[in-house]
């Protein structure tokens, strides 16, 4: 369940910047082409990173209302190092949920390679768009 709800909040992310870029494609064709790149990139991955981090509170509040963690803090970090796949290990969960964290490390990994092909595909139409107007 959790997967499919970090997965939604992706997808949706995704979506709004790819509308986003719709509305913008006569900006980013005009003038200083190199800078609105460098602009849009930037509003782009911080867009994302914003919905990676979205994915772990949402696991970190799955792990509070388990009672996993004495403090959000707490939870919060095993998230990201578990979503992270980093696993370092000083901080684990209990063991009638560890599955749990091998769930939220595939979970991280699908969404990081969904993000990384979305930024990818972004470069690509954005330059093939300055591109074709020059």
């Amino acid at each position: 369940m959790l997967v499919c709800i970090t997965v939604f909040v992706t997808v949706g992310f995704i979506a709004t910047a790819t509308m986003v870029l719709a509305r913008l494609r006569k900006w980013m064709v005009s003038g200083r082409w190199f800078l609105k790149l460098v602009l849009s990139l930037s509003a782009v991955v911080l867009w994302m990173l914003s919905a990676l981090t979205v994915s772990v509170w949402i696991w970190a509040g799955a792990f509070m209302v388990l009672d996993q963690f004495s403090t959000l803090e707490e939870s919060i970090y095993f998230s990201v190092v578990s979503f992270t796949t980093l696993g370092f290990g000083d901080v684990v969960i209990g063991q009638d949920w560890r599955l749990l964290s091998g769930i939220i490390a595939a979970n991280g990994l699908i969404l990081f390679s969904l993000v990384t092909a979305f930024l990818i595909e972004f470069i690509v139409q954005v330059r093939g768009v300055q591109q074709r107007s020059n």
